[in-house]
């Protein structure tokens, strides 16, 4: 039993490290090629995490292979667009001023439905109303409508509006001093817990989040105790 436990949790991270690998998208961003691996790898996995008969190498080296080849084949994506084009596709314009290429949808085997499917997700009911779709390499369908079917952008309606958007870093993470946003903020844990002396709290334990933006602003949620 020990030894099920422990070929599980190492191939649990074998698999878990590959898939960081392979970037941030989700599985219904993935390409082509990062399905096919995600797949053939969850399949090597299970195989010696349920038959202890089978040597741990067994499942290990395949998978250590496939992510090899995965990283050798994102180099050579990288290098030449050819390639890339093989491997991952071309986008398809679904949608083209308002009209439909009947071509691309066939070639891709993008039914009407699912076409006005994901109008209807992204707000919008007429294919008339519809500058241009592009059904991208992903399967997701990228959308842009009409300028005159867009709201109105603040350069549109010549308005002067300040750029006040700012990135807010998190000091402390539900409870937990995040040291590195201490380090980016050009602040200390002295500072931190004056700052927390000033809002009512003795310890971080207390804070479930707190953030301070590029002006200084600070923002913060009191954790809430466990019912």
């Amino acid at each position: 039993m020990m030894t099920v436990f422990i070929r599980t949790i190492i191939l649990y991270f074998l698999i878990m490290f590959g898939l960081r690998l392979m970037g941030k998208r989700q599985i219904g961003q993935l390409e082509p090629a990062e399905l096919v691996l995600t797949m053939m790898v969850s399949d090597l996995a299970t195989v010696p995490m349920q038959d202890i008969g089978l040597p741990l190498l067994a499942g290990v080296i395949p998978i250590f292979t496939l992510l090899c080849l995965s990283l050798l084949l994102s180099q050579l994506s990288l290098k030449s667009i050819v390639f890339r084009e093989l491997t991952c596709g071309q986008p398809s314009i679904l949608i083209r001023d308002g009209v439909v290429q009947q071509e691309a949808m066939r070639k891709n085997r993008f039914t009407l439905n699912e076409l006005l499917e994901q109008l209807r997700i992204q707000g919008i009911s007429s294919i008339r109303d519809v500058k241009y779709a592009v059904l991208e390499n992903s399967g997701q369908l990228s959308v842009l409508p009409r300028a005159s079917c867009q709201p109105p952008t603040a350069a549109q309606l010549k308005l002067t509006v300040e750029d006040d958007v700012t990135l807010p870093t998190i000091l402390i993470n539900d409870g937990q001093v995040v040291q590195h946003g201490l380090s980016a903020s050009g602040k200390n844990e002295k500072w931190l817990q004056k700052e927390l002396r000033q809002r009512g709290f003795d310890s971080p334990e207390q804070v479930f989040l707190l953030t301070m933006d590029e002006h200084g602003s600070i923002f913060c949620i009191r954790k809430e105790s466990a019912s």
